[in-house]
């Protein structure tokens, strides 16, 4: 990466928490010919999602499990954000709630998985200082 940090508002990742990540990558695979590159999580693999042609990383699959247990079975963008805990305060103060987090991703930043009034989930990212991912 660049290093440079990421613009407030923009979204940084998308990925898909399930029970079977194994058989919900198969299927994005025969579905829409995405590869997959496994993510070593402990005792099981999470896939990132590649590109037919060029391989370029695109998503993530991965099990409901360990802190992802408790995640809506849904494709999750990841919106980022210039201040995780002033995010959160206005999710809470507008009428939506705080479903997991916050979390630190070591070298990566801190996430916090919201719910808005109308129900729809989605990710916000406050990258580390330095912007790097």
């Amino acid at each position: 990466m660049t290093g440079k940090r990421p613009e407030a508002g923009t979204i940084g990742w998308r990925d898909l928490t399930v029970p079977d990540a194994t058989a919900i990558r198969t299927f994005y695979e025969h579905v829409v010919g995405w590869k997959h590159e496994p993510v070593p999580m402990g005792e099981y693999d999470d896939f990132s999602m590649l590109t037919p042609d060029t391989g370029s990383c695109v998503a993530g699959i991965c099990h409901a499990r360990g802190g992802n247990a408790e995640l809506p079975p849904q494709w999750l963008i990841y919106i980022h954000v210039d201040n995780l805990d002033g995010s959160l305060r206005a999710c809470v103060d507008g009428g939506g709630q705080v479903l997991s987090g916050p979390r630190v991703m070591p070298g990566y930043g801190r996430y916090a998985v919201i719910q808005d009034p109308a129900g729809a989930a989605c990710a916000l990212f406050e990258p580390e200082t330095g912007g790097e991912q």
